[in-house]
């Protein structure tokens, strides 16, 4: 958020995760030890980027199909739309927004993760889009797995779909998680735990939407995404997702 001369300005922290949450075992690494310095914005971090539909591909906002090579991807196909909107409500036109996800075993194409689960050859985990005029996205893609992680002895992280928000700077991206409604892995997660704000941590489960549906072929789930305000949606306090 910006006012008139530019300048950012911080979120409200008093519903985030603090950056040391002992629970959650890897922030006790990653959280500063000292108070973090005010410093100016700079010109590349409050000007661009700008993105348009010239840059996405035609299958960017299609998980299913974006990467698959010899047929579709195993697991159940859903379909995510939302609004992503300003603290009036208005909807926010013309913003990328990204999502990356592991596969439905609970497994990410990338290089670090070591989980027995296979990668799944035809998908990807990974597309972006653009608000309409309104602000509204959709994106279809195989609902993710769980998958263990070692935080205890038998800590599991419930199914989840990171999203980015791209706003007018560099300084306005915005990461967070959407979680799926009935999954019981979500108040038993160390991440979500650490929220302090109940209703903040509940403003991420994205609820079953029949209506959105598509029938004898997919599911729904609707994540609306609001950027300030007393609704906001809970960002990630850290400039990279997990």
């Amino acid at each position: 958020m910006t006012h008139a001369d530019s300048e950012f300005l911080q979120r409200d922290r008093s519903i985030h995760p603090p950056a040391f949450t002992p629970d959650y075992k890897t922030s006790v690494l990653r959280s500063p030890r000292r108070a973090m310095l005010s410093l100016q914005s700079s010109l590349s971090e409050v000007t661009g980027p700008t993105f348009g539909h010239s840059e996405l591909g035609a299958l960017d906002n299609d998980l299913i199909l974006n990467y698959a090579r010899e047929g579709e991807p195993i697991g159940e196909r859903i379909f995510v739309h939302g609004h992503v909107r300003d603290e009036n409500g208005r909807g926010i036109p013309h913003t990328l927004v990204e999502f990356w996800q592991a596969n439905a075993g609970g497994r990410y194409r990338h290089r670090n993760d070591r989980y027995l689960a296979p990668i799944d050859p035809n998908f990807g985990g990974c597309g972006r889009t653009i608000t309409d005029e309104h602000g509204f996205y959709y994106f279809r893609t195989i609902k993710p797995g769980p998958y263990p992680w070692r935080n205890n002895l038998n800590s599991w992280r419930p199914a989840h779909i990171h999203f980015s928000v791209f706003g007018s700077g560099f300084a306005q991206r915005l990461i967070t998680q959407m979680y799926f409604e009935g999954d019981p892995l979500i108040w038993r997660d160390p991440m979500v735990l650490g929220i302090p704000d109940r209703s903040a941590a509940e403003r991420l489960i994205a609820p079953l939407d029949l209506g959105a549906a598509v029938p004898l072929d997919m599911l729904a789930y609707k994540f609306d995404i609001v950027l300030r305000g007393r609704q906001q949606t809970l960002f990630e306090n850290k400039l990279q997702g997990n």
